[in-house]
């Protein structure tokens, strides 16, 4: 089968759309963003919130140069591990490049797996601003009285936001906007409704051959030296960012550090949290109906993923 280019479908005045690669960890996204960026004359865009950060390479499955096969990708290593990601600075940059890539007549395709951060860079979606004070003042409350009066105060003014909101950051954000904007938190949350044409293929994985894949993964990132990665990132600061300190792995390996648990431990504690964390994925995606679902292991898949494009 012959596959388009941009260049071909421009010739016959066809725009290939906006593509996103989504789905849980480990299905292969990255590996189908690199074969359908060397068809169709594509620029990859990173959507997945970890691998911003620099160093963070083991332990988020960040493809090396070698692996990329050439193909440019974009918003990789842009943060330090003291820095926090930010949404709207993503949306900002992505849209950015969006635009860049389409001026050198080449596809964008945003690959990632951090539900959010796809949501953001390609639908409606309004960001607050925010303010260091007022977040400072929240935070020490928390810190002082704990976390249940301010879910409370939350409930009063945005009982929708308090039902689906978990833990205190995402609380304190809640009560951040609505002092700022008089506005519900919940009343910024995105709408199904693209900024510009875009197909989303998410890809679909038997779930307990992921499961086995994911432990086996991690297992392998391991004896690739994560436990190092995790100690010379410590040394540069890594328990100081609040981001990057969470990560699945980099959390279980700083406990290892401490002595807290094993480093054996801490591969395990990392494949539950894991596979916990790609069920999550699995049922933010699953809530798009827009999201076109192709088997992970299909032989012909990026046939596949080429002929959801329409052209």
């Amino acid at each position: 089968m012959t596959l388009p280019s941009a260049s071909s479908a421009a010739r016959n005045g066809v725009a290939l759309p906006l593509i996103a690669v989504v789905g849980a960890t480990g299905t292969g996204k990255s590996e189908l963003g690199i074969r359908l960026a060397e068809r169709l004359d594509g620029e990859i865009i990173n959507a997945d919130a970890m691998q911003f950060y620099r160093g963070m390479d083991i332990g988020t499955a960040k493809l090396s140069l070698a692996e990329r096969g050439g193909i440019p990708h974009h918003l990789l290593d842009t943060l330090d591990v003291t820095e926090e990601a930010s949404v709207s600075d993503f949306q900002r940059q992505a849209r950015e490049l969006m635009a860049e890539i389409r001026g050198r007549g080449r596809v964008p395709i945003l690959v990632g797996g951090s539900g959010l951060y796809v949501r953001a860079a390609v639908d409606v979606l309004e960001f607050p601003g925010t303010d260091p004070e007022v977040r400072a003042a929240l935070e020490a409350e928390a810190a002082e009285r704990g976390l249940a009066p301010l879910r409370e105060r939350l409930r009063a003014v945005d009982p929708v936001s308090a039902e689906r909101l978990g833990d205190e950051r995402r609380v304190i954000r809640a009560l951040e906007v609505h002092r700022l904007t008089g506005r519900p938190f919940s009343s910024f949350m995105p709408q199904r409704e693209y900024v510009q044409p875009t197909v989303q293929i998410g890809l679909e994985a038997d779930r307990e051959v992921l499961k086995e894949r994911l432990a086996l993964r991690v297992h392998r990132m391991a004896d690739a030296g994560l436990g190092e990665e995790v100690r010379r990132l410590d040394a540069a600061g890594l328990r100081d960012g609040k981001t990057a300190s969470r990560a699945i792995s980099y959390a279980q390996f700083l406990a290892a550090q401490d002595g807290l648990i094993t480093e054996a431990g801490a591969v395990e504690d990392t494949i539950v949290a894991t596979r916990k964390f790609a069920r999550r994925q699995l049922t933010w995606f699953r809530a798009d109906p827009r999201i076109r679902w192709l088997d992970w292991m299909a032989p012909d898949l990026v046939e596949r993923a080429t002929l959801s494009l329409g052209v």
